[in-house]
């Protein structure tokens, strides 16, 4: 189902732009769609991403970290001057200590240490405490998010956001990101093809879209070294491939946000798949995102030349490139890890280089 162009241009100046927000707070959420004008031209579907780096954090974290701290508040377990504590691969525990600071609350964050420099700089010039853990898989005791609950039963007065099974993150996309969806769309969406970390995004706004119109087609998109593709497909938890170069998605577990998404299909990406599409998303529409971003739109691709000319299909736009400077945007780390072929050559690089 195919919304026109004088329809989608209607719903996107139904953004409140002009209102004045109340805070940080405030101002998460209510993002415009952003039609993706070459892989739409491509496909003859219309292919529109929903701009979370526009949220006032950078990422669509910002609303999971908002909706965690609002139901700690709600239940009394966060009281003024309190701490929050969570386990994050960057984006969340940057929501977090945004919000933290508006609130009057201290930011502890434990991260793994092979995310992004930029994240951990970031967090820290936020004024969190970043504690850095080593990477290890989920059964590890000293797993990043076992870390994190262990710190916040240490601290007097701290809750631990658990934004893996916390359910307030899909609630919050099922409160928000999927009616904002529907409105944009004016109910014309076929489907709504996402990455997923913690499982909220996709769970929530999977859960909305179907209240809606059951017909929606929604669909996971995977990296390699994450087991939800085969799960998604044969109901088994194993992993496809070693690893990946994204940050914060893909995962060999189903969590509490998981387990309530309504799942129809999955796709299962390569990082020089992602990697292709995240100077793509540079190069042809002006984009300048992470390798989430790039693995949603190649999963998005996918699904609109398997529904054919005249759908919508629907992703995310999860964060900004500029946190991965140093890497995805990094010539050297790039031949390094086998994908400056995939980016192109020298010339491309002096047209497009930002590290």
């Amino acid at each position: 189902m195919s919304i026109t162009q004088s329809s989608l241009q209607a719903s996107i100046g139904q953004h409140p732009a002009t209102a004045v927000a109340d805070g940080f707070a405030g101002t998460v959420g209510r993002t415009p769609l952003i039609r993706l004008n070459v892989f739409s031209a491509e496909t003859g579907c219309e292919i529109l991403g929903k701009a979370e780096f526009l949220n006032p954090g950078g990422s669509v974290k910002d609303r999971a970290a908002r909706a965690i701290i609002d139901d700690a508040e709600r239940r009394g377990a966060l009281r003024p001057g309190g701490t929050v504590v969570e386990g994050t691969a960057g984006n969340t525990g940057i929501g977090i200590a945004h919000l933290c600071n508006a609130r009057g609350y201290r930011a502890v964050i434990v991260m793994p240490d092979n995310q992004s420099p930029e994240k951990y700089q970031l967090l820290e010039a936020l004024g969190a405490e970043v504690r850095r853990v080593k990477a290890v898989p989920y059964a590890d005791p000293n797993h990043y998010q076992k870390v994190a609950a262990r710190v916040a039963q240490e601290i007097e007065g701290a809750v631990w956001a658990n934004q893996f099974d916390n359910t307030a993150n899909a609630r919050a996309h099922r409160e928000t990101t999927g009616p904002e969806i529907w409105e944009q769309t004016r109910g014309g969406i076929d489907a709504f093809v996402v990455a997923t970390g913690t499982g909220g995004t996709l769970s929530g706004v999977s859960q909305f879209l179907k209240t809606q119109r059951a017909d929606i087609r929604t669909v996971l998109a995977d990296p390699p070294g994450s087991s939800l593709y085969e799960h998604v497909r044969s109901g088994v938890l194993r992993a496809t491939g070693s690893g990946s170069i994204t940050e914060g998605i893909g995962i060999g577990r189903v969590t509490a946000n998981l387990a309530e998404a309504v799942i129809d299909d999955a796709i299962h990406v390569e990082d020089a798949e992602t990697v292709r599409y995240v100077y793509r998303l540079l190069r042809e529409e002006g984009l300048f995102l992470g390798s989430t971003s790039g693995l949603n739109v190649a999963a998005a691709v996918r699904v609109a030349r398997e529904l054919g000319p005249g759908h919508t299909v629907v992703t995310v736009l999860c964060d900004g490139g500029a946190k991965y400077s140093s890497r995805l945007f990094n010539r050297a780390w790039l031949e390094q890890k086998g994908f400056a072929a995939v980016v192109g050559g020298p010339s491309a690089w002096e047209n497009a280089r930002v590290a």
